[in-house]
């Protein structure tokens, strides 16, 4: 009884680390409520931030007639491209990724709410 109970156990906890690796896109759209004020990502529109409409896979710091900080242009030399574990990383801390970035949030402390924002950037549509 003892061997199926840590079984159970462990199956669990490898199935809700992948769930948990993947995101949650509707819990996701909740956590960008913290964003809002300055992008978006729905639509091809700048607002304080550059919009994060087609974010995932697309390179650093090219979203047309956004004026981006010259740490972020730096940042994004070599054809630097916006993936899951770029995202990941600036998006728990940006000023640590990237130093001069004049995107004035700390970051989102939980990764959870990373790999759940994450997910809505990839499909804002999921989170309907």
């Amino acid at each position: 009884m003892k061997i199926q109970t840590v079984v159970l156990a462990a199956a669990f906890a490898l199935s809700a680390g992948a769930a948990l690796a993947d995101g949650d896109a509707k819990l996701g759209a909740a956590v960008f409520k913290k964003c809002m004020a300055c992008h978006t990502a729905t639509e091809a529109k700048n607002k304080v931030g550059p919009s994060l409409q087609g974010v995932v896979g697309r390179p650093v710091a090219t979203v047309a007639g956004y004026a981006y900080s010259p740490a972020m242009k730096t940042f994004g030399e070599g054809g630097k491209v916006w993936d899951e574990a770029t995202l990941t990383t600036y998006l728990a801390d940006p000023k640590g990724l990237v130093k001069g970035t004049k995107m004035s949030f700390a970051g989102l402390k939980q990764p959870a709410d990373v790999a759940n924002v994450i997910a809505y950037l990839k499909n804002p549509a999921a989170a309907n």
